[in-house]
């Protein structure tokens, strides 16, 4: 565990909390890391039921951290690729609670999440083409299997803002709740499900997950290869210098 992420357990619930409120949540190395530590830590906990993931100071995270894509990569999986494949590979239940804003790969992450509950105020944005990106997180493949087509093309190529309830609308979402309680609209399910018959519940996700993970590590696989590629390329560098001048 890091200062970044902040674990609690309580009557069979892990609750992960991104913690980095002065970068508005962004996800740097330590924190994939971290976060990825935990969920496959738990996944081999015979006293761990449901996993909560949350951000800290009523926001989810602004997704990758830019400064962390201006930085040589090492071969191989990256730290967020790590954490894309511990939420993949996990039996136990994994439940979002969002506020505030989920942008970049805070979306895509959602994917693989099994219950989702946002706050009715709640901004969500994919803005991998602006930034001179493509599509990560297995969203190339999973986005438009979840919303449809006609509505994944918009979010991934356009990469406009969109509200919670249009998520919603599209069966992104599982729910919506008042600013202020997706937490607890989270635990409370998460709770729900630590209750149930815990050989039962984590056989029957991982049924429903049993013929998708090939697909969805193939996805990271193939996704990566491009991304890695496009973080390389002046458009993307050029973009991310923009960006972070703005916050200069």
């Amino acid at each position: 565990m890091t200062q970044t992420v902040l674990a609690e357990k309580h009557n069979g619930v892990l609750t992960l909390t991104i913690n980095r409120p002065e970068r508005r949540n962004a996800l740097d190395i330590a924190t994939y890391l971290g976060l990825a530590e935990q969920i496959l830590a738990a996944r081999d906990d015979k006293n761990i039921r449901a996993i909560v993931l949350t951000g800290a100071n009523h926001y989810f995270t602004a997704g990758n951290d830019l400064k962390d894509f201006q930085t040589p990569r090492p071969a191989g999986d990256s730290a967020g690729i790590k954490f894309l494949r511990s939420l993949v590979d996990c039996d136990c239940p994994i439940v979002a609670a969002i506020e505030g804003s989920a942008i970049g790969i805070g979306v895509t992450m959602l994917q693989h999440c099994d219950f989702i509950y946002a706050a009715d105020n709640v901004t969500f944005k994919i803005p991998f083409v602006p930034l001179g990106l493509c599509p990560e997180g297995a969203s190339s493949m999973l986005m438009a299997q979840i919303v449809g087509t006609r509505r994944a093309t918009d979010w991934l190529l356009r990469g406009r803002p969109f509200s919670a309830q249009e998520a919603l609308e599209a069966d992104f979402i599982t729910g919506l709740c008042v600013p202020g309680q997706a937490l607890q609209t989270a635990l409370n399910t998460a709770n729900e499900l630590a209750a149930l018959p815990p050989e039962a519940l984590q056989t029957s996700k991982r049924m429903l997950k049993h013929s998708l993970r090939p697909n969805i590590h193939a996805a990271f696989d193939y996704e990566w290869a491009h991304f890695n590629e496009r973080l390389k390329s002046t458009e993307a560098q050029a973009a991310f210098a923009k960006f972070l001048n703005k916050k200069k």
